[in-house]
């Protein structure tokens, strides 16, 4: 359950994908593919904010301790546990500092090799959840071009990055 960056790079890494769960980079497949409706969740959930923060400061004003929300808790909780997330690849590759004479990566994955340019390699993302659970099947990761071009046939499978 881990993909490797290696080849002609400065230092050589080891992504675990199971991991990125718990990391604040992470984007849900709206986000990235279907951003005006990942939009107007966010402003449903800023109004569900802005109504909390009122809450709290109307206890505050009445001087009592203000209650724990946890029904934004519960909601963040349910989204992980039931949603599908991708990782963009950029932040990675700059960490591994890839040789500026790089101008392509080859993919390697259950099927064999497949190779990109490094520019289409950093403007992608990664799945690593869906439903909220770890890509066990055709895993650790899948690899979408960030302009959707292949939504319908990622690279599955990837088990190692080599810049070249």
């Amino acid at each position: 359950m881990i993909v490797q960056i290696q080849g002609n790079v400065k230092f050589p890494i080891t992504l675990d994908p199971t991991v990125w769960i718990f990391d604040d980079r992470k984007m849900t497949f709206d986000q990235v593919f279907h951003p005006e409706k990942a939009k107007a969740e966010e402003e449903e959930e800023d109004e569900i904010k802005r109504k909390s923060l009122r809450f709290t400061r109307e206890v505050y004003q009445q001087k009592l301790n203000p209650p724990v929300n946890k029904s934004i808790r519960r909601q963040e909780k349910e989204q992980i546990l039931k949603g599908t997330f991708l990782m963009p690849l950029k932040p990675f590759l700059h960490t591994s500092e890839p040789d500026s004479e790089v101008k392509e990566a080859a993919l390697v994955t259950d099927e064999g090799e497949q190779t990109i340019s490094a520019d289409q390699l950093a403007e992608s993302v990664l799945l690593f959840a869906e439903e909220g659970k770890p890509l066990k099947e055709n895993g650790p990761v899948h690899l979408y071009f960030n302009d959707g071009s292949n939504r319908s046939h990622p690279i599955k499978g990837i088990k190692k990055i080599v810049m070249k």
